[in-house]
């Protein structure tokens, strides 16, 4: 059984929760959070604060960092590695390589696997991008995302001085995703793909100016984008808006020969976002962690047998899975030494 820990529980959270309720080799051993614990309510499962992480580490085998991108997770991610193998769906694409060199640097120093980005963009999508160019590498890649809820940008909302609560929602450009689709020669930007919608309940008397423009120069998030901020009450947005809808797609359009088109397409269509999302790390995650808890242990006993040998074929320290995404590698090199009839080569991690 995998012993999860989720560390964070607002909507992301609760979604790895029923993702994990789907898999009869998982339990959520325990809830973190920076609430008191008293005040949360699981399906089940114990909580405890965020500060009480280390009394943790011999009951979880990983754990799911499920705060937010915009801030929660620069910090969320590195300091719960120092104690876990971990897993997170960071998806600020601008940020990514900031992330995996903090992350990358506290695996590094605890010696666990950290795997991040493991959403469904970046995540899924991103394994279909690979997946379409290896098919047609004579041709282009667009994505679009929505119409649709965007987590990371609604809590990006949130965090601005004087918001109660907010949506955002994510638009594709319907002339853009038909042009891209029958293969016009249209030019792919920012604000030619995507709208942003923000819905925005704001506290009494805040400067609701001073907010709009926060909002729409906010780099990474809204800036680059055409975006219409809208203040609404909160019960408006509790009746209509209360879903947490999204989806997107990846087209690859390509030649095979000089007169023949080829098209490939994935579409998600998402009732729950965060469902969906929870998903991904919630599944895949766990037990790439678990894999990586499972190789150290198979490493260490390997390494006590052969220290009773006159030689001791021990392998390199590169292959040991103390980096972000090397999860994968020690399963990698044994594929390797089977095939090359004994001959190990070792790839780099990242």
């Amino acid at each position: 059984m995998i012993r999860v820990a989720i560390n964070g529980y607002g909507n992301l959270g609760r979604g790895v929760e029923q993702a994990i309720t789907k898999n009869a080799d998982m339990e959520v051993a325990v809830v973190f959070t920076r609430r008191d614990p008293a005040t949360v309510t699981t399906q089940g499962a114990p909580v405890a604060h965020v500060d009480d992480m280390a009394s943790w580490t011999d009951k979880v085998d990983v754990c799911l960092n499920c705060g937010g991108s915009a801030t929660d997770l620069i910090e969320q991610t590195p300091a719960a590695t120092a104690l876990f193998h971990t897993v997170d769906s960071f998806d600020t694409h601008a940020r990514i390589p900031e992330h995996f060199a903090a992350v990358d640097d506290a695996a590094k120093a605890s010696g666990h696997v950290a795997l991040i980005s493991t959403g469904w963009d970046p995540g899924l999508f991103s394994m279909l991008r690979v997946l379409g160019e290896a098919v047609l590498p004579d041709g282009a890649t667009t994505t679009f995302w929505g119409p649709g809820v965007s987590q990371g940008h609604s809590d990006a909302l949130r965090r601005i001085d004087g918001v109660v609560d907010a949506k955002q929602y994510t638009r594709p450009v319907e002339a853009t995703v038909a042009a891209v689709k029958a293969g016009d020669d249209v030019e792919l930007t920012t604000r030619s793909m995507h709208t942003r919608d923000c819905y925005v309940v704001a506290e009494e008397g805040a400067d609701l100016t001073r907010i709009e423009r926060e909002i729409v120069e906010m780099p990474n998030y809204f800036a680059d984008y055409d975006t219409t901020v809208t203040f609404i009450t909160a019960e408006e947005l509790a009746t209509e808006h209360a879903g947490i809808p999204h989806g997107g797609s990846v087209i690859r359009r390509g030649h095979t020969s000089e007169d023949v088109a080829e098209t490939v397409s994935f579409e998600l269509q998402l009732g729950s976002n965060p469902e969906f999302t929870g998903s991904s790390p919630g599944r895949h995650g766990a037990r790439r962690g678990e894999a990586g808890r499972s190789w150290r242990v198979r490493r260490a006993h390997r390494l006590r047998r052969d220290a009773r040998r006159p030689v001791s074929p021990r392998l390199p320290r590169s292959c040991a899975p103390t980096t972000c995404e090397a999860g994968g590698q020690p399963r990698a090199s044994r594929r390797r030494r089977r095939a090359s009839g004994g001959t190990t080569r070792h790839r780099g991690a990242g």
